[in-house]
């Protein structure tokens, strides 16, 4: 690209105006869903029998004892489906899955089938609802499937309503081997769904008789960068990677903190506007938007769904927004750190449980003098469901930063802009408070009159959810009534992160209703408790003895997990390390975690992962890692040779030029002295062209022995050692370079071009 070229497309991006946004004349909330198959329409286009038959198996599936969907109602909800579809003007339609490849993937086909008269009718079966067949082994799959055995299948999700974009139905599913082995996020999420339903509905019968499901609740934040599509296109860097290889950091970048939560540009809020309104008719609660820290970042989030739905929601509206931005002449970046130097982008997932009878993670409001056996009731609710959750995070720390470990977020983490790469618990003043008064507490206390134990448990303070201040520097943060897991990355499919914490969460609930019940036992043969039967809290002191006597083990066990302080600091690597917790920063062996026999154990016990899927996963981690850096190194190379160094040395020959004029023109003394800078600048041009091209022939040569490693393992290892390295010498190089030729040489936009949104 010519530096005439360059400043055209920069000119011409500063010029672009914002486009036009049609919106609809209605309310949002009478076009929301309007592309959905929701309730409202199923109860329109499908028979009252089969209706409440679809509702039961979205209410109820998952369970032992939950509700299946009977494939002979298939054929009548089909029919529904394609009914509402073709009066949309669908023509089309696809089994919408989630790979391993962290987006999506669909095939089309038509609904069209022979008459048998040599014409051709819409047909849609109860059959291609259900189930489909995709190439297994052209997938991610970690070995599982061989090029020859390239049967897999798709099977619909009806938890997961079934919507449209363009003119194509998309279903939902989820997608396993021809051996039953999973291949997707999708379906080991689901199990980790029903697997701490379980878990916790069981740990709920001691509070709430008429608890039977418990519901797992995301809210995530998509953060991205926006860059206008021609300078995107003019860095071959951001066009094959998302991220920029080299690049010095403009003069002006987010040091002023004006960006954050500043006036949205005309041409972004005409963007964020057309993407609200078409994820709205998709049913995607879009909530909050705004500028965030860096140039050019900025956030979307939605209001809190049902997890299952949420991940769904979250990789539909990234594929959204990358076909909405290129309409307003933008490229949406959604990996992690697309420049040096500023703040990268990050995916906050907010994680809670609830009920039908409210969120397990919510303190009690007030404390109710008049009633405190029900306010120790609700509290104890309360410890229980936070302790256990830091219990799960503690445990399986390591493999928790395994979920949301790539070769991209790990540019990210560890930064002072993101959590660092130790996860670690934040609950603020007054729930460490309250958790510490537990653990120190004295033993059970008696009442003399009747040998009745009291519930031995401090008062919640008022308001909790106001007295927390929050830790920005906390991976994995309690805010209030929910925690707030902020190491995933903005181009990850959150399910990863899910599918680790809910899993987790189901074996510590597990382990937790087993040691309770053992500990019930124990205190019924005391002959000092005397159970009363009026079903009154106090009827079941020896229940609550008992979660009590587990909390305050737990409390003790879990402590290392719990971290107030500053996340940023060389203390508190250390203080983490001291701890047992895992400070690990090579991408390649955090991703071991999976296999820690901790691991595979828990995976197992809670039926999510097999030891085999979960070798298929790490095999296809380690190869996602190894070719994204292979990708970026090669770039990095062929930009250095083609671009950087020709232009430095063009510009080095223009510098020898004038030198060699000055000498025509002064006196050789004069000259020496008039020429003396760019002298220097020659030296200074030959000295780094020369260490470029020695690091670009040493990076080539890493390369070569890397890809000679047959473990991927191994191979991923002696990438993360040896070519990351040497790319980051190759990239300090060039951004002094950048410095000091001439700007109007300088082929690749620069950051201060990028950043910058007019």
């Amino acid at each position: 690209m010519s530096s005439n070229l360059r400043f055209q497309v920069v000119e011409e991006a500063f010029k672009k105006r914002a486009v036009e946004v049609k919106v609809p004349k209605e309310r949002p909330s009478e076009f929301f869903g309007k592309y959905v198959f929701d309730r409202k329409k199923m109860y329109k286009y499908l028979p009252k029998d089969v209706y409440d038959t679809m509702i039961n198996v979205m209410d109820h599936s998952g369970g032992e004892n939950g509700a299946r969907l009977d494939r002979s109602i298939a054929d009548a909800v089909a029919a529904g489906m394609k009914q509402w579809a073709t009066e949309m003007g669908v023509t089309h339609y696809t089994h919408w899955f989630q790979p391993l490849t962290e987006g999506t993937a669909e095939k089309h086909d038509a609904f069209v089938e022979h008459d048998g008269k040599g014409g051709m009718i819409e047909n849609f079966s109860g059959k291609l609802l259900v189930q489909q067949e995709p190439d297994a082994s052209s997938f991610p799959n970690g070995g599982i499937r061989n090029t020859f055995e390239a049967r897999g299948y798709s099977a619909w999700d009806p938890t997961s309503p079934v919507f449209i974009i363009d003119d194509t139905l998309c279903i939902p599913t989820i997608f396993i081997a021809y051996t039953g082995e999973a291949l997707d996020y999708k379906a080991p999420l689901l199990r980790a769904l029903h697997a701490v339903d379980k878990a916790a509905t069981d740990v709920c019968q001691y509070f709430y008789d008429d608890v039977t499901k418990v519901q797992v609740n995301l809210g995530w934040e998509q953060e991205y960068f926006l860059v206008d599509e021609g300078l995107y296109s003019a860095r071959p860097d951001l066009l094959m990677t998302g991220r920029t290889l080299m690049g010095h950091e403009s003069a002006k970048n987010q040091q002023m903190d004006d960006h954050y939560f500043g006036t949205i540009p005309d041409r972004v809020q005409a963007f964020m506007k057309d993407l609200e309104i078409q994820a709205l008719e998709l049913a995607i609660p879009c909530k909050t938007r705004h500028n965030e820290v860096a140039p050019n970042q900025f956030e979307l989030a939605p209001i809190f769904e049902e997890c299952n739905l949420a991940v769904d929601h979250n990789m539909l509206l990234m594929s959204l927004m990358k076909k909405v931005a290129r309409n307003h002449g933008f490229r949406v970046l959604l990996h992690e750190k697309p420049f040096d130097g500023i703040n990268g982008s990050g995916k906050h997932n907010n994680w809670s449980l609830s009920t039908d009878t409210g969120v397990l993670l919510h303190a009690p409001a007030k404390n109710d003098p008049n009633n405190p056996e029900a306010t120790a009731f609700e509290t104890l609710r309360f410890v229980t469901f936070i302790v256990e959750t830091l219990m799960a995070v503690y445990k399986h720390n390591g493999l928790l930063k395994a979920s949301i470990m790539s070769a991209t977020n790990a540019h990210r983490l560890g930064g002072n802009e993101a959590p660092p790469a130790i996860i670690s618990s934040f609950l603020g003043q007054y729930v460490s408070e309250m958790l510490d008064s537990i653990e120190q507490s004295s033993n059970l206390k008696t009442q003399s009159s009747d040998l009745q134990r009291e519930i031995d448990i401090p008062q919640i303070p008022d308001l909790i959810v106001d007295n927390t201040d929050r830790n920005r520097t906390s991976p994995f943060a309690f805010t209030g009534n929910r925690f707030e897991f902020r190491a995933p990355g903005s181009s990850i499919n959150c399910a990863s992160a899910m599918i680790a914490l809910n899993a987790a969460m189901a074996e510590a609930l597990t382990s937790f209703k087993q040691r309770v019940d053992l500990r019930i036992a124990q205190i019924a043969d005391d002959p000092l408790f005397a159970p009363v039967a009026d079903g009154s809290p106090s009827g079941h002191t020896a229940k609550f003895h008992a979660i009590i006597d587990v909390l305050r083990e737990d409390i003790k066990t879990c402590k290392p997990i719990r971290f107030d302080g500053n996340g940023y600091s060389d203390e508190w690597v250390k203080e983490a390390a001291r701890r047992g917790l895992d400070v690990e920063k090579s991408c390649p062996v955090i991703i071991e975690h999976y296999l820690d026999d901790a691991s595979v154990k828990m995976f197992e016990s809670t039926k999510v992962m097999t030891r085999k899927e979960l070798e298929a996963r790490n095999e296809v981690k380690w190869e996602m890692y190894v070719k994204t850096v292979q990708i970026e190194a090669r770039v990095l190379g062929d930009l250095s040779m083609n671009h950087i160094i020709p232009v430095s040395t063009h510009y080095q020959s223009q510098l020898i030029k004038n030198v060699q004029g000055m000498k025509d023109v002064f006196p050789a003394d004069k000259a020496e002295r008039l020429s003396a800078r760019n002298m220097k600048l020659i030296e200074e041009i030959a000295e780094r062209t020369e260490r470029i091209e020695q690091l670009a022939e040493e990076l080539t040569e890493a390369r070569r022995i890397a890809n000679r490693i047959q473990d991927i393992h191994q191979r991923a290892i002696q990438y993360h050692d040896t070519v990351c390295p040497k790319m980051e010498d190759i990239r300090s190089e060039i951004d002094k370079l950048e410095l000091i030729v001439e700007d109007g040489l300088w082929t690749l936009p620069k950051y201060r071009e990028l950043l910058f949104i007019r």
